[in-house]
């Protein structure tokens, strides 16, 4: 079978790759192989976790000398040469914050997924990410939430979902707990989702 080579954005702390990582070295990533890691923040933790498993960093931050409609642009156009540099061939979102704009969607359309802390397609879209939508699965008294791994198109989680881990919302959970909760989900759900990619995309080579 053939290696398909994934590329991982993340800019937080990196549980999510580390469950990649993980996932790779147990051999439960199929066919697929981390072949780098990209953040758009310098001192994410994630680009120690990819350093300790000796996979290969990018550091690409947004250009805050541009005029602020273009930064994504730029940034995703970026991330674009990079990726093609790596010839990856299927991209992880894992808390990575930027939304993905212009010819790279295009580029990569149907290899790149996303992880969300919801269940879409409830509380998705501009600015719902981290505690924010915690908070709102809270507020509005929902009795389950969990995480969500899609496929990106053009718009802000809005593309096919691939699947879904749920969790039961508690009267006594707060924002963080709740988090905590389907963080352990988000492992197993981002790892199961790229092995799932990876063996389709792997045919088709």
């Amino acid at each position: 079978m053939n290696v398909l080579r994934i590329v991982v954005l993340a800019s937080g702390n990196g549980t999510n790759l580390q469950a990649l990582i993980d996932a790779e070295k147990a051999g439960r990533l199929g066919p697929g192989h981390i072949v780098g890691v990209i953040s758009d923040q310098r001192d994410a933790h994630a680009l120690k976790r990819a350093a300790s498993a000796g996979i290969p960093v990018v550091i690409e931050e947004v250009d805050a000398g541009l005029p602020v409609d273009t930064q994504l642009r730029e940034l995703s156009d970026r991330l674009l040469r990079d990726l093609r540099d790596m010839n990856a061939e299927l991209i992880i979102l894992a808390g990575f914050l930027v939304v993905l704009e212009g010819e790279i969607v295009d580029a990569y359309a149907g290899r790149i997924i996303n992880l969300h802390p919801s269940l879409l397609p409830k509380y998705g879209g501009a600015g719902m990410y981290g505690e924010t939508v915690h908070l709102s699965v809270l507020a509005a008294g929902e009795t389950e939430s969990g995480c969500t791994v899609h496929i990106v198109d053009a718009g802000t989680d809005t593309g096919p979902i691939l699947l879904q881990r749920k969790v039961p919302v508690l009267r006594s959970d707060t924002a963080e707990t709740l988090a905590e909760r389907i963080h352990g989900e988000e492992h197993i759900a981002i790892v199961e989702a790229a092995a799932l990619m990876a063996e389709k995309l792997s045919v088709l080579h």
